[in-house]
């Protein structure tokens, strides 16, 4: 199957997508209207976060959406949080509120999601916004990552109806609403975890094996089974080298797709943040309107 794998662009797809939300937001601009606005909150200096919240802080600028950056030091307290949290929450010209994860040990990552504006919570982790996932129910936020291998696998034509999906890694931030969209998608899902017994017996049974487990070259070429179609979410550093869950150079000669690390589903996730914050700034312009 070598040379006729498929790789799942999303640098480039990514590229296509926010070329749009800046066509649709000089559009409003030019109607008079506000730019939109999305808050970022980062508290303490974990280095993959402050990387992250760069690259988030780009994208907004690159496609016309305003953003505020709230640096915070690592020993803020709940309160103080909570307290910069309602004032977004209660200000009309910001759209979106981001808290960039992990958070510090001594900071609860519950109370903070449960305190943001569910219409404010672009990255989709409120539970209503959860519940809007599991009940199918539109109008709520997708989660940044699902809903990026959403569009991608979707821009490629590749069909999860009837599908076997195997999802390796059961997290709050991919697997648990991945799992749940993709359920959305009428896929046969499969979620394992670090206490699943066999875990090749699930990756071999997949028709599309979705990994997100930070766990470097995790799922090897005799795990994957021929024709599959891969999606590797993780993202580690091994040297010098930027290396995802899967090993890349065994397995993609006998796939029909696959997402490289970087350039696959990373760069959809930034983009799938723009929608959301573009989707939150529509409901505020339409409501404007009435």
């Amino acid at each position: 199957m070598e040379g006729s794998t498929i790789i799942l662009d999303g640098k480039s797809l990514s590229r296509r997508i926010r070329e749009d939300i800046k066509k649709k937001v000089d559009s409003y601009v030019q109607k008079g209207y506000r730019e939109p606005c999305l808050a970022v909150v980062l508290v303490g200096e974990d280095p993959p976060s402050m990387v992250y919240v760069k690259n988030k802080r780009n994208a907004c600028e690159k496609v016309g959406i305003r953003s505020l950056f709230y640096h915070l030091p690592y020993n803020t307290k709940l309160s103080e949080l909570l307290e910069l949290i309602a004032e977004l929450n209660a200000k009309e010209d910001v759209d979106g509120i981001l808290v960039q994860l992990p958070l510090p040990a001594h900071i609860p990552m519950e109370e903070v999601i449960l305190a943001i504006s569910p219409k404010k919570d672009v990255d989709g982790f409120h539970p209503e916004n959860m519940g809007r996932l599991l009940g199918r129910l539109e109008g709520g936020f997708i989660p940044c990552t699902p809903l990026g291998i959403d569009i991608l696998l979707k821009h490629y034509g590749i069909d999860l109806k009837g599908k076997d999906v195997t999802v390796v890694g059961a997290g709050f931030i991919v697997g648990r609403p991945l799992s749940a969209l993709l359920l959305w998608r009428e896929a046969t899902v499969s979620v394992c975890h670090i206490h699943t017994k066999d875990l090749k017996k699930y990756t071999l049974g997949a028709d599309v094996l979705i990994s997100a487990t930070g766990v470097p070259h995790l799922i090897k070429e005799d795990m994957v089974k021929e024709g599959a179609v891969v999606v590797d979410v993780g993202i580690s550093k091994v040297g010098d080298r930027i290396v995802g869950d899967v090993d890349f150079e065994a397995v993609k000669h006998k796939v029909y797709a696959i997402t490289p690390v970087p350039g696959g589903v990373g760069p959809m996730t930034v983009s799938s943040l723009l929608l959301n914050t573009l989707q939150a700034y529509e409901k505020n312009v339409n409501k404007s309107k009435g």
